[in-house]
């Protein structure tokens, strides 16, 4: 075999094998659920399976039951702890799974507004990844920039927002400053003029973002110096 053979046949491993090391790292992140535990999002097998046709059975997962615990099961999960009066994680535990069973419909006051319920889902989606990490572009559980979160994490909701923080800045209905709501996008100008960063408010004076800064999905003060100095405005998208 000649040099130029054996180069190529190299390179052509070396690619197969980076292929093979990318593919796997969703499934090594994974892990397996058991029923000494509580089931919770990137979790797979019967566990989950048996959760999702309990969900189906109530009508609240939608989407073939495959046994894995991804963004539609998480927001089904956590509708069904609103509607049971639980505290709505996505977490499914003790108090989840015996709700489960004998679980007998939600109470118009359970089912709250309408704005309110798709705030309460969209917080809890968003406080499932806080600690991913910070990654220019990202726009996956794998890593985030502060648009990509707010982009992903509407998206579960059926939102369909422009990627970047200039262009969310241009949707929906401008909110002022005492008026914020839970699920609110909150704009800051920061390494350019105009909309450069955003996150969701979560309440107490607090909103939920991908930081470069932190290097993470994090919850920051609103009145913390740098972002109070650098506030531009909120925008309403829940409706």
């Amino acid at each position: 075999m000649g040099d130029k053979q054996l180069k190529l046949r190299n390179l052509a491993v070396a690619l197969i094998a980076s292929v093979m090391m990318f593919l796997a790292i969703p499934y090594a992140a994974a892990q397996p659920a058991s029923p000494d535990m509580p089931v919770k999002r990137g979790m797979y097998g019967d566990e989950v399976s048996k959760l999702q046709n309990k969900l189906k059975e109530y009508g609240y997962y939608k989407d073939p039951v495959d046994g894995k615990f991804g963004a539609n099961t998480l927001s089904a999960v956590v509708q069904f702890q609103m509607d049971a009066g639980l505290t709505a994680d996505g977490i499914v535990g003790l108090s989840t799974w015996e709700s489960l069973k004998n679980f007998r419909g939600a109470s118009s006051i359970s089912r709250g507004r309408g704005n309110s319920r798709k705030a309460q889902i969209l917080l809890s989606m968003a406080r499932q990844y806080v600690g991913v990490p910070y990654v220019w572009a990202g726009r996956s559980p794998s890593g985030f920039d502060c648009s990509g979160f707010i982009y992903y994490v509407f998206d579960q909701l059926g939102y369909g927002l422009p990627r970047m923080a200039d262009g969310q800045f241009e949707v929906g209905i401008p909110v002022s400053r005492n008026s914020l709501e839970p699920g609110d996008l909150v704009f800051f100008e920061t390494y350019e003029p105009g909309p450069s960063h955003v996150g969701i408010y979560i309440g107490n004076d607090q909103f939920i973002h991908a930081s470069s800064g932190a290097g993470h999905v994090t919850v920051t003060p609103l009145n913390k110096t740098y972002y109070r100095d650098r506030y531009l405005g909120a925008r309403r998208i829940l409706k």
